[in-house]
């Protein structure tokens, strides 16, 4: 029996985008004849994901599932709209959440973890990808978890339970009653899918974003031409104003448009009458910043008429 190494492997793998225990099988079964291994797959309908592969996949699924102190949060793209429509896509990206939920959010790792079926995830995108025709990437995976408290989830205009194209987690920490403290995080979550803030806390801003941010107001103000004292606290007040824009517990919350997220959390603290500790939030909103393809539909006819 001819040996079948590593490379070779990856070589076939290369040549046809098929799963790496589909390649394996595919030169076992060909006595490592690479070329008829080609065929093999071929005919299996496993090889179809190579010419996929270059297209650009922007939609498909953001699934988001949470079980008391734990929630995932996953993407799943497509080319088009209508395979999030499909029903063995959509209990594919089900499945790729709940694997995340109970063995964490990196995606090489998980890309290698078994289904109930037997199948790796990569393995199992493959076959997808050949079933319907598109090419398809599972993009990103994130988990939150507490030791004590909940992480509450929504999802936005969802297609079916747990799916659709903008899903929010919302950690909270406490020892409050678990029913009263997901019913807040959610309404925090759908405050979070709504505003779309990028970061927890003042503390947690990136530096470099809010060194960016205020050379931006200060030369701004400078223009104004007034002194220095009074740029320096108008650059002050626009930074304040900067952080209720893009942090989360200095948002207003959208649902009664007036009262901060950080009083909200301290609300509902009182009414459990035990400390309540916003400890986190991620948000997966579909396709976000993947460069989608722009058809110019009347180059495209003439292109085809050799024009």
């Amino acid at each position: 029996m001819a040996e079948i190494s590593a490379s070779l492997v990856k070589e076939l793998r290369e040549k046809t985008g098929a799963g790496m225990m589909d390649c394996k099988k595919a030169l076992t079964e060909t006595a490592a004849d690479i070329e008829a291994a080609v065929d093999w797959l071929r005919k299996k309908g496993l090889a179809a994901a190579a010419k996929k592969a270059g297209r650009i996949a922007a939609e498909g699924l953001v699934a988001v599932v949470s079980e008391g102190s734990k929630g995932a949060l996953v993407e799943v793209n497509a080319e088009t709209d209508f395979v999030a429509r499909n029903e063995q896509f959509r209990g594919f990206v089900k499945s790729v959440a709940d694997l995340a939920l109970s063995t964490g959010d990196d995606v090489d790792a998980l890309k290698a973890g078994k289904l109930p079926d037997g199948k790796t995830i990569e393995e199992e995108l493959t076959a997808l990808i050949a079933t319907v025709g598109e090419n398809m990437n599972f993009r990103r995976a994130k988990t939150l978890s507490v030791s004590h408290g909940v992480v509450a989830s929504y999802m936005h205009s969802a297609t079916v339970p747990g799916l659709g194209k903008i899903g929010v987690l919302v950690a909270l920490e406490s020892s409050g009653d678990a029913a009263k403290l997901t019913e807040v995080g959610k309404q925090i979550a759908m405050h979070v899918a709504a505003a779309n803030p990028q970061f927890l806390s003042v503390d947690a801003v990136d530096s470099a974003s809010l060194e960016r941010e205020r050379a931006v107001l200060s030369e701004q103000a400078a223009a104004s031409g007034k002194p220095p004292a009074v740029i320096e606290k108008m650059v002050d007040g626009r930074i304040r104003k900067y952080y209720e824009e893009v942090v989360l517990l200095e948002q207003v919350f959208v649902i009664d448009g007036e009262t901060k997220i950080s009083k909200v959390v301290e609300n509902a603290a009182k009414s459990l009458g035990v400390p309540v500790k916003l400890a986190g939030f991620a948000r997966f909103a579909l396709g976000e910043g993947i460069e989608k393809e722009q058809k110019d539909f009347a180059a495209e006819v003439a292109a085809q008429l050799g024009h």
